[in-house]
């Protein structure tokens, strides 16, 4: 995975591919109130919330990769699975969700095809345990 920057399921964000610019990741953490009679509310801490990662990247499909880059995202999305995620040095980040993609188009060849592509993925952490993943 030399110049892997992250693989998502099957298919690999790479310096030869769809090269993101930006990641941020965010995690939430569910804290519920308890009001208390002339004292602070007291805090109790009911658990984790959703964790996503959204990745902005472009891609220049003359350069390196092709045009049916956003393609295969969109393919591995639409298996309607959780995918693993493992980052470039090999961390395995658990199993993730995409929840949208967006595309846009600049720079046009002949017939339309787009000399640029800019992209907009989200994802969002899974965890329902490896009892959703069966088959029965």
């Amino acid at each position: 995975m030399a110049d892997v920057m992250l693989q998502l399921g099957a298919y690999q964000f790479s310096v030869n591919s769809a090269a993101y610019q930006e990641l941020s990741r965010s995690a939430e953490y569910r804290w519920s109130a308890q009001q208390r009679v002339g004292e602070v509310d007291a805090l109790q801490f009911t658990g984790h919330g959703a964790e996503t990662i959204e990745l902005r990247g472009v891609i220049y499909p003359f350069h390196k990769g092709g045009l049916d880059q956003l393609d295969n995202i969109r393919s591995q999305a639409a298996l309607g699975a959780p995918l693993s995620l493992i980052s470039g040095t090999g961390q395995v980040l658990g199993l993730w969700v995409i929840e949208a993609v967006r595309e846009g188009q600049r720079v046009f060849a002949r017939g339309g095809a787009p000399r640029r592509q800019e992209f907009d993925l989200r994802m969002r952490r899974y965890d329902g345990g490896l009892r959703a993943l069966l088959p029965f």
